[in-house]
């Protein structure tokens, strides 16, 4: 597994160091990155929740990105995040939270203020876990987003999801096999 683009192209990353982490492939991530704008990503602040081994956060990062913020509830997973991160030289400006995503979610969104908001964020939850409406309605709810933020989910081919989720709107939808990539925006406020 490689980062696929950006400053540190072709950097390998270490894989799953425990059974059920399915990281997003380098073709998927390459199209995630290429479908989105570059002033999406560079200098914007991302999340990626269900981490895994950091690979769509450390892709961001490699493209511009000014920081990142990974969450993944495996203590060893969240090693290898860490190990990633520093072997690419992006370990200043990546901090892993090793918790449950939903759980970090409601903690961060007690005590978040504006300058909390997230860019971008990225989310490849496990297939076993369902749809991921549950963490998107969440995330939408939390006042982590900004009315610039953008949501890219990537989740199966069998599962449909709400084309909008309370602020957010889905702008995009591609699949790759198995996989499907939904990118979503958060919709204008009614006055």
């Amino acid at each position: 597994m490689r980062i696929s683009g950006g400053a540190s192209r072709g950097l390998p990353l270490i894989g799953a160091a425990v059974d059920g982490v399915r990281p997003t492939t380098e073709r998927v991530r390459s199209a995630i990155f290429n479908i989105l704008q570059p002033d999406k990503v560079e200098g914007s602040r991302v999340l990626d929740l269900y981490a895994g081994t950091g690979s769509l956060g450390i892709e961001a990062l490699s493209r511009g990105a000014m920081r990142a913020d990974f969450v993944e509830r495996n203590r060893r997973q969240c090693r290898v995040i860490q190990e990633n991160l520093d072997f690419t030289g992006y370990g200043d400006v990546g901090r892993v939270a090793c918790a449950e995503v939903l759980d970090w979610l409601n903690r961060l969104a007690a005590n978040t203020n504006d300058s909390d908001s997230y860019d971008l964020v990225v989310l490849d939850p496990p297939y076993r876990m369902g749809e991921p409406t549950p963490t998107l309605e969440r995330l939408a709810q939390s006042g982590l987003l900004n009315p610039k933020s953008t949501v890219v989910v990537g989740f199966s081919n069998r599962v449909t999801l709400p084309v909008d989720i309370h602020c957010l709107h889905e702008i995009d939808r591609r699949s790759y096999g198995d996989n499907a990539v939904g990118f979503y925006a958060v919709r204008a406020a009614a006055n």
